[in-house]
């Protein structure tokens, strides 16, 4: 197992205030800001991944509603995948290791801007995202949880440095596609069912989006 290259993330005290400046959208209309409240709806779709209204997470999770999510693999230099291992207080997986990050963009929200709003919440990282691939899975969790996403999976450069966010990342690795998927069949247990959905069913789509990360980054 490798680790790669990490700092301390900052503390509440440390983070300097960010100015406040107003978001313009397109044609100069505010764009969507992300608060709080709204960051803690998500958005529900159809099996068109069509947009049919909006719920809060707690709902959502408790009774299995199809909601748009995203998913991000970070990819080294050398064609590792960084995994993080998921902290223990997570609403559900939690000490299971997955992909580099996950989550759901808010009503209003462009899902490429919330992966890359929380590649920075979860790793202290920023990275161009390319999506590689959209899928969708159900699964029921034994505290009684669900996750019912479409999912639009997203790879990227790893940056030199990351900084975890200990609130939200427990430990962070690199591995070879190739000895992820041996140890996802050996220990299945030891990680996110998501994870090895992407594995089992888009084996070639995560293959390609790897391969495609480390040209476009050689390219730089």
């Amino acid at each position: 197992m490798q680790r790669p290259r990490v700092t301390p993330y900052p503390t509440e005290r440390s983070r300097a205030p960010a100015p406040k400046r107003a978001r313009l959208g397109a044609k100069g209309m505010p764009a969507t800001t992300v608060t709080q409240t709204n960051r803690d709806e998500l958005i529900l779709v159809d099996r068109h991944n069509r947009s049919v209204g909006r719920a809060d997470k707690r709902t959502v999770h408790a009774e299995g509603l199809l909601h748009r999510a995203f998913s991000i693999f970070l990819v080294d230099p050398n064609g590792l995948l960084l995994l993080q291992r998921r902290d223990l207080a997570k609403y559900h997986s939690g000490g299971l290791w997955a992909n580099s990050c996950c989550g759901h963009p808010a009503p209003g929200e462009r899902t490429v801007t919330a992966a890359r709003r929380r590649l920075g919440e979860e790793l202290g990282a920023t990275a161009p995202l390319t999506l590689g691939f959209v899928t969708r899975y159900h699964i029921a969790f034994p505290n009684g949880l669900q996750e019912n996403e479409i999912v639009h999976v997203y790879f990227g450069a790893m940056p030199a440095a990351i900084r975890p966010n200990r609130a939200e990342v427990m430990d962070v690795s690199l591995r070879a596609l190739s000895d992820l998927e041996k140890e996802t069949n050996d220990h299945p247990d030891r990680y996110s069912f998501w994870l090895r959905h992407y594995l089992t069913h888009h084996r070639g789509s995560v293959a390609s989006g790897l391969n495609r990360t480390v040209r476009l980054a050689r390219k730089r």
